[in-house]
């Protein structure tokens, strides 16, 4: 819904980002209070995961301004590398959980956390960017009708977001988790043929495990990924910088026997179990025949 522009400001010489509203968009109500809402948010908080906004000077129309950073977003990581090595990961994700810890400690939820969210810059730290959809906690919520309306991330949102409840922090600790996991395995955990279907599959089915899908995560942050994934919110992390800790202490993560795990050995063997009948099924009359045809030529 708007462009970003790099450009010079005049009087400081500073290179500057632009995010120019498109045309089409300018008049709508909800949009127009999603791009206020993140000038206020830049505006008011400083920490080195947010970018700066710069205020002031006259205007003709709306636009924001803030400091230029060098750097990919996290999508264009993922779509060059397909995914990322576990230390790599976590690195970036901690680095997410410090900032949210920060805004979370100020009384901000995200609520549309993304890969295309997350800018990755120098060493692998990040800029957490777009806060359009961001709320004070305790604001009125967001009704699953204007939730549909105005948020493209079904691969990313809560499942009490999807309910229609109200996002909060371990809302945005959630969609932290999926991208973990789509980091380090290279796919999402909820699948389907469209947004609702996705949504769906994330109500009602666990995740392939991390480890299935890429043997170099250890068993400590496949226990990381899960409890941030928790379909129950007061399951999950209390807040980000509990994430943070366990990410940076992987060696001390405790590793329970999950029933997610157990279930998934279960509906793993059962199929392989299948798939011999049915390889079964075809090669004994092919064995029997060729048994046949070998005694017929004698």
């Amino acid at each position: 819904m708007a462009t970003v522009f790099r450009a010079v400001d005049t009087e400081t010489k500073q290179t500057v980002a632009i995010k120019l509203p498109h045309p089409e968009v300018e008049g709508d109500q909800v949009f127009a209070e999603r791009f206020q809402r993140e000038q206020e948010i830049g505006r008011h908080f400083n920490h080195p995961g947010l970018l700066k906004v710069i205020s002031g000077g006259h205007r003709s129309r709306n636009y924001i301004v803030t400091e230029w950073t060098d750097g990919k977003l996290l999508r264009e990581i993922l779509i060059g590398e397909k995914k990322l090595k576990p230390e790599r990961a976590v690195k970036i994700t901690i680095g997410i959980c410090d900032t949210l810890s920060y805004i979370h400690n100020n009384g901000i939820v995200h609520r549309d956390l993304k890969p295309e969210h997350v800018l990755v810059v120098g060493q692998d730290n990040i800029r957490l960017i777009d806060f359009g959809m961001a709320g004070q906690t305790g604001a009125p919520r967001i009704t699953f009708a204007n939730f549909s309306r105005i948020t493209s991330s079904p691969a990313y949102v809560s499942p009490e977001q999807v309910k229609g409840k109200r996002g909060d922090a371990r809302s945005d600790l959630y969609s932290v988790g999926v991208m973990l996991y789509e980091m380090v395995t290279g796919t999402l955990p909820s699948h389907g043929a469209d947004a609702f279907a996705m949504m769906n599959d994330r109500l009602l089915s666990n995740p392939v495990p991390p480890r299935v899908l890429e043997h170099a995560i250890s068993p400590q942050l496949q226990e990381v990924i899960y409890r941030a994934l928790e379909r129950e919110p007061q399951y999950r992390y209390a807040n980000a910088h509990e994430f943070a800790f366990d990410l940076e202490h992987l060696d001390q993560v405790g590793v329970p026997e999950r029933p997610e795990i157990k279930n998934w050995k279960k509906k793993s063997a059962a199929a392989t179990r299948k798939v011999g009948l049915y390889a079964a099924t075809v090669l004994v009359p092919l064995l029997l025949f060729g048994l046949l045809l070998y005694f017929a030529r004698r």
